[in-house]
């Protein structure tokens, strides 16, 4: 019987990749740097990994928001400052926001049912703003960042200090859902919950193994159906 949901924000409710796209292209600008579609994806990929080096443990946090601009203005041959680029992108991204396709209806179902809590690698400032912008706070009992706790997703120090603060939490009782199967899906394997991972674009999983996969959220009432029937 699940008790407990532990939702992603970004690419699961929040539709990250568009407020990023929109975010960065205002912060080129400010920059006098021409946003073109060859650089917002060369941008995407040079922070999804530094992103990814984080949760290995390979960065920290402060190494992440400026190493991501720092490298991509080197390969454009600019000299344009990664500090005053990450000041203006994190204020361009805390007033975006993008909800994923059927986000808001699973958010209201689920939340007549269940103890809803946010699990984020997001910057506080970013995501408090946007989860504010987007009226979705109402809908959750706890909102757990991993810049407030300390310690990033997948660790299991990041689920320890978030599970710590609900009071009757089991892990077996518990689940996560989000996009990211080296974050999310790992980091749930790690504290001992069920995981389904939100995988709409077919992405290979690096053979971390999610107890469940869905390809819409829609698709997540029939995944705790099965485990309530358990």
């Amino acid at each position: 019987m699940i008790k407990f949901i532990f939702l992603d924000l970004d690419d699961t409710i929040l539709d990250f990749h568009r407020s990023e796209a929109v975010a960065l292209s205002k912060t080129l600008q400010s920059l006098n740097v021409e946003p073109t579609e060859e650089v917002l994806v060369r941008y995407s990929q040079i922070n999804r990994a530094h992103w990814q080096a984080l949760e290995r443990k390979e960065l920290t946090r402060e190494q992440v928001l400026t190493g991501r601009f720092q490298q991509l203005f080197g390969e454009l041959g600019m000299n344009v400052s990664a500090n005053v680029a990450q000041s203006l992108y994190e204020k361009n991204l805390s007033q975006s926001h993008f909800f994923v396709d059927g986000a808001p209806r699973l958010l209201m179902t689920l939340s007549r049912k269940y103890p809803l809590y946010i699990v984020s690698n997001g910057t506080i400032v970013v995501q408090t703003s946007r989860i504010a912008s987007s009226g979705i706070g109402r809908y959750f009992k706890g909102i757990f960042l991993s810049q407030q706790l300390g310690a990033d997703k997948p660790q299991i120090e990041f689920f320890e200090r978030a599970t710590g603060q609900i009071e009757g939490y089991t892990p077996e009782e518990s689940i996560i859902l989000g996009d990211s199967i080296t974050s999310d899906i790992q980091g749930g394997i790690n504290a001992g919950m069920h995981t389904c991972w939100y995988n709409p674009h077919r992405r290979d999983n690096h053979g971390i193994i999610p107890e469940f996969e869905i390809a819409d959220l829609a698709e997540f009432d029939t995944v705790l159906q099965k485990l309530n029937e358990k």
